[in-house]
């Protein structure tokens, strides 16, 4: 019976990562050139800009957010721009700072980003342009190379 206690005990301490929730945050779609913009040759180019932000909640619980913006032109116009905000909630519990960051900075991106792409994905076609099938983004070395630029730049990590 003591060894059981004891066991439960040490289990309170482990680490823990559990997804509770995944939803839509903010969404937005604009095609400032149509209609005229369907009856023109579509030779598109492609920004992705990539954001994430995370805040504690209450108690383990943590709100991480991937903002994925999408400007896409064709030639000099703007055909469309399209955003997403996919967040989640996940609990998290006994992990050490470096570990507690690199789970909120670069896992739970991670995570979010197919469903943020499929999102977007039909965002876009729903704008009756063709698909937009971004490519998979290592957020580990993104979390690597802000790690580095925080640490030339003398700035410590921050976890909310």
């Amino acid at each position: 019976m003591t060894d059981q206690q004891n066991n439960g005990a040490a289990e309170d301490n482990s680490p823990q990562f559990s997804l509770q929730r995944i939803y839509v945050r903010d969404l937005s779609f604009e095609a400032p050139k149509s209609p005229q913009i369907f009856r023109q040759q579509w030779e598109p180019s492609v920004s992705l800009d990539l954001n994430t932000r995370q805040k504690a909640l209450e108690s383990d619980f943590h709100e991480v957010v991937l903002t994925l913006s999408v400007t896409v032109k064709n030639g000099e116009e703007v055909a469309f721009i399209a955003e997403v905000q996919q967040a989640g909630i996940f609990l998290i519990k006994n992990l050490d700072a470096a570990s507690m960051s690199h789970t909120l900075g670069a896992f739970c991106p991670n995570i979010l980003f197919p469903y943020a792409r499929e999102t977007l994905d039909s965002l876009v076609t729903r704008g009756s342009f063709p698909a937009l099938m971004l490519s998979p983004v290592n957020f580990d070395a993104l979390y690597a190379q802000e790690m580095q630029r925080m640490q030339e730049a003398g700035e410590a990590p921050t976890v909310q």
